[in-house]
């Protein structure tokens, strides 16, 4: 190391925060590489006598460092809270597993009994838990009482981990007579969906003893939610629920409504952005009114929920006392509705607890609410469907094995599929009816294709962009066909580029419009087609900053699909 790096170095290390029995090397930016890089944060590790709390926020430990910085820890048995927040900024992901099986073993080495555990702001991924894994499975975390793993990236497969290693510490050290006993768990941003917060549901049953969970903007819709749903109402302990920015519906508010009932220490409800709609405000309002006398905060903005079902939820407070913020901003009141939910809370003398209406939707037309009650009604049907076509696919398998399948028992001849033509593909989108059309899939498709229409090119691309996979036969179909419609498009004289990126991104979610267009239930299909499509020639380059900027936004959906966003953004960004 340089003589003018090591004076950098000592100069940031003196702004290092002892006291409390915390050491705490926060926001100091170290780039810590190799062993001679970490020298002196070794140092200042070895010479702290009873060392309880280590931070390490806001710097980057590469391999090497880590290994070092660990052999310092093995003989820290009192370390109990390890503030490893943003600590591997810049690095490849691959990096980050061994750093913390280093970290890991050092802690379990030392005999370390941890209270606190935080490791969030690190993109590992679902690799990256298995970096910790043998740690959360160890004695050091048999006295764990609080995880944070916010924003990791971890995903369905790292949920998945993470929930089996939680059951594994709580099996191990309930066998040594002190089962984990895990109070506050934090994982918001990971992309969870429904089979990741379903995995962790069943280990919170197991613990029991949560007392704060925070998992918002996760992609988790109505199956997920009601699986937690079930495992909180075993957690009597539970303060606050934090799933802000999922999507539970009418059924997983309902499941949530009725696990609140169960619940005697509720403190905060954080159901904002959740879109709980109408009925589910009024089966949690219902929920608020008959108990939860602890209630501090409940947040249900931004949950399309209308005046009348808003005024039930104000009702439902009159008697809670400790109550200090209810937040119904981004509903659909109308400034009739807010003025009457403020002289209800005035009335209970409670008019100052109201938060802001300012961002209210204002009240929907009855056209706008038989739509929605439409929309309720399709998810169900989507879940029916669902249901049964795992039904009928289980029984083709069934079936598979008698000779019904059997045109002649002799030459064993099976039944051949169905022909599939452009209209059933379209009505029915999948991969294996994309394939099936042949290989002049992409010049059928593109002939039916009324390219003068532009909603009809936005909804074929949305459809044929739906079953995109990363396998080549099915990437292939789909990107032959995007090009054969698209550039048939673009290229005709009568098509409006403009019209046709606006309508794309109303549908997709990204732009609001005054109609009401449901948007498509995943973008990973649309933006690998995207990505795809914006390095071809006949795309206009002049939309591909209108793309950036709708892309680049704060979104929900695009959160859940953070890696072909981040693909599309880089390709948009060197055209």
């Amino acid at each position: 190391m340089a003589s003018e790096d090591i004076t950098k170095l000592a100069e940031s290390l003196a702004k290092t925060k002892v006291g409390g029995g915390q050491l705490s090397f926060k926001g100091q930016s170290l780039k810590l590489n190799t062993a001679e890089d970490a020298e002196e944060v070794i140092k200042q590790i070895e010479e702290f006598d009873g060392l309880e709390a280590l931070c390490l926020e806001g710097n980057t430990v590469g391999v090497e460092a880590a290994k070092v910085i660990a052999k310092a820890l093995e003989k820290k048995s009192e370390l109990k809270r390890c503030h490893w927040s943003d600590m591997f900024t810049g690095r490849v992901r691959s990096e980050i597993p061994p750093a913390l099986i280093s970290l890991g073993d050092a802690l379990i080495t030392a005999g370390a009994q941890l209270v606190e555990l935080d490791l969030s702001d690190n993109a590992f991924g679902p690799d990256g838990v298995r970096g910790f894994e043998a740690l959360l499975k160890s004695p050091a975390c048999y006295t764990l009482q609080e995880l944070k793993l916010n924003n990791c990236g971890m995903g369905i497969g790292g949920g998945k981990i993470l929930a089996a290693a939680l059951k594994g510490c709580h099996r191990k050290s309930s066998a040594q007579g002190k089962p984990l006993a895990l109070k506050i768990f934090v994982a918001g941003r990971n992309r969870l969906e429904n089979d990741g917060a379903t995995a962790l549901a069943e280990a919170f049953g197991i613990i029991g003893t949560l007392e704060e969970v925070h998992m918002p903007q996760n992609g988790i819709n109505h199956p997920g939610i009601t699986a937690l749903a079930q495992t909180f109402a075993i957690n009597p302990l539970l303060k606050v629920i934090n799933l802000n920015d999922n999507t539970f519906t009418e059924k997983g508010a309902v499941a949530m409504a009725e696990t609140l009932k169960a619940l005697r220490q509720i403190e905060v409800i954080n159901f904002g952005d959740c879109l709980v709609r109408s009925k589910g405000a009024v089966a949690i309002a219902d929920a608020v009114k008959e108990g939860l006398h602890k209630l501090k905060e409940l947040n249900l903005s931004f949950c399309e929920i209308k005046r009348d079902a808003a005024l039930t939820v104000a009702e439902a407070i009159e008697d809670k006392a400790g109550l200090e913020k209810l937040d119904l901003n981004g509903n659909c009141l109308g400034e009739e509705g807010c003025e009457q939910l403020q002289e209800i809370l005035e009335g209970f003398n409670m008019g100052a607890v109201l938060g802001s209406l300012s961002d209210d939707e204002g009240e929907e037309e009855e056209e706008d609410e038989e739509e929605e009650e439409e929309d309720e009604d399709e998810e169900e049907e989507e879940d029916e469907e669902e249901q049964q076509q795992l039904k009928e696919r289980g029984q083709e398998e069934k079936e598979s094995l008698t000779p019904k399948k059997r045109i002649d028992s002799q030459d064993s001849t099976t039944v051949p599929s169905p022909p599939v033509d452009v209209a059933t593909f379209l009505a029915f989108p999948s991969p294996e009816k994309l394939l099936r059309l042949g290989p002049k899939c992409s010049v059928l498709i593109a002939q039916q294709t009324d390219t003068a229409d532009v909603e009809k090119v936005v909804t074929t691309l949305l459809r044929i962009s739906s079953v995109f996979k990363d396998e080549a036969p099915v990437k292939t179909a789909v990107h032959e066909t995007t090009d054969a419609l698209m550039r048939k498009a673009f290229t005709s004289a009568t098509f409006n580029s403009d019209a046709f990126v606006t309508s794309l991104l109303v549908h997709m979610g990204l732009l609001k419009s005054e109609e009401k267009v449901k948007a498509v239930p995943s973008l990973y299909g649309i933006l690998m087609t995207l990505n795809h499509m914006v390095q071809q020639d006949y795309f206009p380059k002049s939309l591909a900053p209108v793309l950036s900027a709708f892309v680049t936004k704060p979104n929900r959906a695009l959160d859940s699909c953070s890696f072909a966003r981040h693909m599309l953004l880089q390709t948009l960004h060197q055209l």
